[in-house]
Protein backbone atom coordinates (compact mmCIF):
# COMPACT_ATOMS: atom_id res chain seq x y z
CA UNK A 1 0.00 0.00 0.00
CA UNK A 2 2.65 2.52 -0.88
CA UNK A 3 1.79 6.02 -0.93
CA UNK A 4 3.86 9.13 -3.04
CA UNK A 5 4.05 12.10 -0.16
CA UNK A 6 3.31 13.85 -3.55
CA UNK A 7 -0.10 12.26 -3.60
CA UNK A 8 -0.36 13.00 0.00
CA UNK A 9 0.23 16.71 -0.19
CA UNK A 10 -1.50 17.32 -2.94
CA UNK A 11 -4.81 15.50 -1.31
CA UNK A 12 -4.01 17.73 1.55
CA UNK A 13 -3.70 20.86 -0.74
CA UNK A 14 -7.04 19.92 -2.60
CA UNK A 15 -8.82 19.31 1.13
CA UNK A 16 -7.34 22.98 2.25
CA UNK A 17 -11.00 24.38 1.96
CA UNK A 18 -12.24 22.58 4.89
CA UNK A 19 -9.51 23.13 7.42
CA UNK A 20 -8.60 21.01 10.23
CA UNK A 21 -7.77 18.15 8.46
CA UNK A 22 -4.92 16.19 9.76
CA UNK A 23 -2.79 13.07 8.61
CA UNK A 24 -0.94 10.09 9.53
CA UNK A 25 1.12 7.31 8.71
CA UNK A 26 -0.54 3.93 9.27
CA UNK A 27 -0.13 0.56 7.45
CA UNK A 28 1.56 1.68 4.61
CA UNK A 29 -1.01 3.98 3.87
CA UNK A 30 -2.37 7.73 4.85
CA UNK A 31 -5.40 8.35 6.87
CA UNK A 32 -7.10 11.86 7.21
CA UNK A 33 -9.15 12.89 10.18
CA UNK A 34 -10.90 15.88 11.18
CA UNK A 35 -11.32 17.11 14.29
CA UNK A 36 -11.18 13.75 15.23
CA UNK A 37 -13.29 11.47 12.84
CA UNK A 38 -11.17 9.34 10.84
CA UNK A 39 -13.05 10.07 7.53
CA UNK A 40 -10.31 8.78 4.83
CA UNK A 41 -7.26 6.62 3.38
CA UNK A 42 -5.00 6.96 1.00
CA UNK A 43 -3.71 3.68 -0.20
CA UNK A 44 -1.66 2.91 -3.83
CA UNK A 45 -2.11 6.58 -4.34
CA UNK A 46 -6.19 6.92 -4.16
CA UNK A 47 -8.27 8.50 -1.95
CA UNK A 48 -10.99 6.46 -0.53
CA UNK A 49 -13.67 8.09 2.12
CA UNK A 50 -16.26 6.51 4.69
CA UNK A 51 -19.14 4.89 3.37
CA UNK A 52 -22.05 3.76 5.08
CA UNK A 53 -25.64 2.98 4.12
CA UNK A 54 -26.47 6.48 4.28
CA UNK A 55 -24.39 7.46 1.31
CA UNK A 56 -23.11 4.15 -0.20
CA UNK A 57 -25.62 4.92 -3.12
CA UNK A 58 -24.00 8.13 -4.05
CA UNK A 59 -20.66 6.52 -4.31
CA UNK A 60 -21.48 3.71 -6.57
CA UNK A 61 -23.55 5.79 -8.55
CA UNK A 62 -20.49 7.83 -9.03
CA UNK A 63 -18.61 4.78 -10.20
CA UNK A 64 -16.35 4.65 -7.37
CA UNK A 65 -14.34 1.45 -5.98
CA UNK A 66 -14.70 -0.21 -2.95
CA UNK A 67 -11.27 -0.58 -0.71
CA UNK A 68 -10.24 -4.24 -0.96
CA UNK A 69 -6.75 -4.16 1.19
CA UNK A 70 -6.21 -7.94 0.72
CA UNK A 71 -8.00 -8.63 -2.43
CA UNK A 72 -10.87 -10.96 -3.54
CA UNK A 73 -14.04 -9.60 -2.36
CA UNK A 74 -13.56 -8.79 1.78
CA UNK A 75 -14.03 -4.63 1.22
CA UNK A 76 -13.72 -1.79 3.99
CA UNK A 77 -16.39 0.79 4.62
CA UNK A 78 -14.22 2.93 2.45
CA UNK A 79 -14.94 3.51 -1.38
CA UNK A 80 -12.77 5.67 -3.51
CA UNK A 81 -13.21 9.08 -4.42
CA UNK A 82 -15.02 10.17 -7.82
CA UNK A 83 -12.01 10.99 -9.99
CA UNK A 84 -13.76 14.52 -11.48
CA UNK A 85 -13.04 15.47 -7.60
CA UNK A 86 -9.63 14.89 -7.25
CA UNK A 87 -9.30 18.04 -9.65
CA UNK A 88 -11.97 20.34 -8.03
CA UNK A 89 -11.17 20.93 -4.47
CA UNK A 90 -14.87 22.21 -3.73
CA UNK A 91 -16.27 19.40 -5.12
CA UNK A 92 -13.78 17.07 -3.37
CA UNK A 93 -15.32 19.01 -0.41
CA UNK A 94 -18.66 18.30 -1.00
CA UNK A 95 -17.75 14.35 -1.00
CA UNK A 96 -15.51 14.66 1.92
CA UNK A 97 -18.47 15.81 3.50
CA UNK A 98 -20.24 12.59 3.04
CA UNK A 99 -17.46 10.69 4.40
CA UNK A 100 -17.33 12.87 7.30
CA UNK A 101 -20.96 12.40 7.84
CA UNK A 102 -20.54 8.63 7.50
CA UNK A 103 -17.55 8.76 9.96
CA UNK A 104 -20.10 10.59 12.72
CA UNK A 105 -22.75 8.39 12.20
CA UNK A 106 -20.34 5.61 13.05
CA UNK A 107 -18.87 6.99 16.24
CA UNK A 108 -22.54 7.42 17.54
CA UNK A 109 -23.28 4.28 19.20
CA UNK A 110 -26.60 3.11 20.31
CA UNK A 111 -27.71 3.26 23.78
CA UNK A 112 -27.40 0.11 25.51
CA UNK A 113 -30.13 -1.38 27.49
CA UNK A 114 -29.49 -1.80 31.39
CA UNK A 115 -29.94 -5.54 31.84
CA UNK A 116 -31.85 -6.43 35.03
Amino acid sequence: MAVSPEFVDYILEQLQPLGGITHRRMFGGVGLSRHALFFALIAEDTLYLKVDDANRAAFEAAGCEPFKPFGGDKAMSYWSAPLDALEDPDLLAAWAGKGLEAAARAKVKPKRKPSR
